[in-house]
C-alpha cells in the first residue's frame, strides 16, 4: 500500500468515526420532557444509592469526629497531668535553693518545706544515698524515720542526676498508693540527695472525672509498668495491672481491642514528661449505637427522599436548568479573573457549587498575592546569600596561599552554606532546629569514633539568617579542628554544648586532647573562621565572644541575646 492510500484510509477511518457520533448525538437529543420522563422512572433506584452513599459519609463522618474527641480528651488529661508535674518540680526546685538546705539546719528547711506546702496535697521527702528518709513533712520533726518506698525509682534518680517521676507504688509510711516526683541535689559537701515530693495517687482523680466523659466510657492514668495509677472505674484499682493486657501493643491514638470475648474501643495518649499513658475506653456496643440509630434514621430518610423524588423531579429540573445557567456565568466570570459572590438557590448541591466558586475564586486573588510576596522574598533571601559568598570569596582569597588552596577552602564554605540553606528551606516556618544544624555541619569532619564529637543541649529553634551564620561559625570551628585541633590527632574530642535562659543563648566549643603546637609567628591576615566568629557573630547578632586556650584545647564561648532575631518560641515548633 503506497504512502498516498495508506493516507486515505486513515482519513475514511477518522470520518467514519465523527459521522457515528454525530449520529448518536442526533439519536440522544430529545426535548427535555423526555429526560424528565426517563428521570421519573429512575428517580427511585438512584435514590436510594443516594440515601446509602449519604449513609457512608456520615457513617465516617462520625467516627472521624469520635476520633478526633476522643484525641482531643486523652490530650487534655495529659496536658493537666503535666501541668500538675511540672508544678510539683517548680516546688522541689525552689526549696533546693533553700539556704537551709545543708542537713546542719535540718530543722529550718523542715519548716520552710511545711509553709510552702501548706497548702497542697504533697509531702516533702529528704531521701539519703542509702534511701534513708532524713525528713518527712507528713511527720512532726524528729519523728523516727526508715527507708523510703519505691527503691527502684529513687535508684535511678540518682543515676540519672536529673528530674525524674515515678510510677505508682504503696507508701508504707502513710499506708496509700502514691507518686513521687524526685529532684536530685548535692551539698557543698559532696553529699547527694532526693527531693521528692510525694502525693496520693487519688489527688490525680480530677485528671479522669467521669463526669466529663461521654456515657459509657471511663478513663485511667496507668504508668510505665502497666500499673493503673487512678481510674474512673471503681473496680479497676490504683496498684492493680491495666485489664486491658494488649494495651502497651497499642500505638498512641484509637483503636479497637478484644479482651476476654468482649470488644473495646479505645484511645490512649502517653505524657512525655511523666512516662505515664492516658487510657479511655468503652465498650465497642456503645460506641456502635448512636451510629445505628444513624443508619435507620438515614436509611427513613431515603425511603422518604425515594417517594417524593417522582414528584419533585419535575420541579427540580427546571430549577437545576435555571441554577445551571447562573453557574454557567459565574464560571466565565471566574475564567476572566473576576471577583465571584456566592448566590442563593434552592437546591443546596448548586449553592454549594456557587460557594465552590466564589471559594475558588477567592483563592485564586489570595494565591496570586502570595506568588507576589514569594516572589519579593526569593529575592530578598538571593541578595542575603549572595552577601555571604562574597564575604566568603574575599576571605578565602585573602587566607590562602594558592589557587588549589582557594579552590578546596572555598568548594567546603559553600557547601556548608548549602547544608544550612538546605535546613532553612526545609524548616522555613519552624525555624532551624540547632542540634540537627550542628550535626549537619559536623558531619563531613566526624571521625570513626562517634564519641570523639559530644553535642549536649535542650531543643532549640533558630531564626534562619541565624542559623546560617551559626551553620558557618561551626564549619569554620570543625575546619580548625580538623587542622590544628582536637580532630588532628586520633584521640582528641569536641564537646558541643549549648543552653538557654530567660534572655541568652550560651554555645561552648571545648576542644580537649589536641596537639597544642609552640607559638609561631603568624601573619597580619585574619582569617575566615575568625571574621565569622567576630564579625557576622558579634556584629550582626550581639553576641559576646570569649576564647580561652587550654593546656589541650582550645575553647570558645558565644552568648547570644535571646529576642526575636535569635530564636523561634518552642510553640512555633509544635
Amino acid at each position: 500500500m503506497t504512502e498516498v492510500s495508506r493516507k486515505d484510509h486513515g482519513e475514511t477511518s477518522h470520518g467514519g468515526l465523527q459521522a457515528a457520533a454525530a449520529f448518536v448525538r442526533d439519536r440522544l437529543r430529545r426535548p427535555f420532557s423526555f429526560y424528565l420522563m426517563s428521570l421519573l422512572l429512575i428517580a427511585i433506584i438512584p435514590s436510594f444509592i443516594f440515601s446509602f452513599v449519604i449513609l457512608k459519609r456520615s457513617m465516617d463522618a462520625q467516627e472521624q469526629v469520635v476520633t478526633s474527641l476522643l484525641k482531643a480528651s486523652t490530650g487534655s488529661v495529659a496536658r493537666i497531668i503535666e501541668r500538675e508535674v511540672e508544678g510539683m518540680l517548680t516546688t522541689l526546685k525552689v526549696l533546693s535553693t533553700s539556704s537551709a538546705m545543708e542537713l546542719r539546719d535540718m530543722r529550718a528547711f523542715y519548716n520552710r518545706a511545711s509553709v510552702a506546702l501548706a497548702d497542697t496535697d504533697s509531702n516533702l521527702i529528704v531521701i539519703d544515698r542509702n534511701h534513708n528518709q532524713r525528713l518527712n513533712t507528713h511527720l512532726p520533726f524528729g519523728a523516727p524515720l526508715g527507708q523510703a518506698s519505691d527503691p527502684e525509682s529513687i535508684e535511678l534518680a540518682f543515676k540519672n542526676n536529673g528530674p525524674l517521676v515515678s510510677g505508682v507504688f504503696f507508701d508504707s509510711t502513710d499506708g496509700r498508693w502514691a507518686f513521687n516526683v524526685y529532684l536530685p541535689v548535692s551539698l557543698p559537701t559532696g553529699e547527694s540527695y532526693l527531693l521528692a515530693l510525694t502525693q496520693d495517687a487519688d489527688g490525680m482523680a480530677k485528671a479522669v472525672n467521669r463526669d466529663t466523659l461521654s456515657p459509657g466510657w471511663n478513663a485511667a492514668l496507668v504508668d510505665g509498668s502497666g500499673r493503673v495509677i487512678v481510674s474512673s472505674d471503681a473496680a479497676v484499682k490504683p496498684g492493680d495491672a491495666f485489664f486491658l493486657e494488649k494495651l502497651p501493643a497499642i500505638s498512641i491514638g484509637v483503636a479497637n481491642i478484644s479482651e476476654k470475648g468482649a470488644d473495646y474501643r479505645v484511645a490512649t495518649e502517653f505524657s512525655i514528661l511523666t512516662g505515664w499513658r492516658i487510657v479511655a475506653w468503652a465498650p465497642r456496643a456503645v460506641v456502635d449505637a448512636p451510629i445505628l440509630w444513624s443508619f435507620l434514621w438515614l436509611s427513613l430518610g431515603g425511603i422518604i427522599f425515594a417517594s417524593i423524588a417522582v414528584a419533585g423531579s419535575l420541579t427540580i429540573a427546571r430549577l437545576l436548568s435555571q441554577g445551571v445557567k447562573l453557574l454557567a456565568m459565574d464560571a466565565r466570570r471566574l475564567g476572566a479573573g473576576e471577583p465571584i459572590k456566592p448566590r442563593r438557590y434552592v437546591i443546596t448541591e448548586v449553592e454549594d457549587v456557587s460557594s465552590a466558586f466564589a471559594r475558588a475564586a477567592a483563592a485564586r486573588a489570595k494565591a496570586e498575592g502570595e506568588i507576589r510576596f514569594l516572589m519579593r522574598e526569593v529575592a530578598h533571601r538571593s541578595k542575603n546569600q549572595l552577601t555571604v559568598i562574597q564575604s566568603m570569596l574575599n576571605q578565602s582569597s585573602s587566607s590562602t596561599e594558592s589557587a588549589s588552596e582557594f579552590a578546596e577552602a572555598f568548594r567546603k564554605r559553600i557547601a556548608g552554606l548549602a547544608r544550612s540553606t538546605d535546613l532553612m528551606v526545609a524548616n522555613a516556618a519552624l525555624g532551624v532546629d540547632f542540634r540537627e544544624l550542628a550535626q549537619n555541619q559536623l558531619q563531613p569532619f566526624a571521625p570513626d569514633d562517634p564519641q570523639r564529637i559530644v553535642l549536649s543541649g535542650p531543643d532549640l529553634r533558630l531564626e534562619t539568617q541565624v542559623a546560617q551564620m551559626l551553620g558557618m561559625a561551626l564549619h569554620e570551628l570543625a575546619t580548625n579542628a580538623t587542622k590544628y585541633g582536637a580532630l588532628a590527632n586520633a584521640t582528641g574530642t569536641i564537646r558541643l554544648d549549648w543552653s538557654v535562659s530567660d534572655g541568652m543563648i550560651a554555645i561552648r566549643w571545648r576542644e580537649e586532647g589536641a596537639d597544642i603546637a609552640p607559638p609561631k609567628q603568624t601573619s597580619e591576615r585574619t582569617g575566615f573562621g575568625t571574621v565569622v566568629l567576630e564579625r557576622m557573630l558579634g556584629m550582626a547578632l550581639g553576641a559576646e565572644l570569649e576564647r580561652t586556650m587550654h593546656p589541650d584545647g582550645i575553647e570558645w564561648t558565644i552568648r547570644i541575646p535571646r529576642d526575636s532575631r535569635s530564636d523561634v518560641p518552642a510553640e512555633a515548633g509544635r
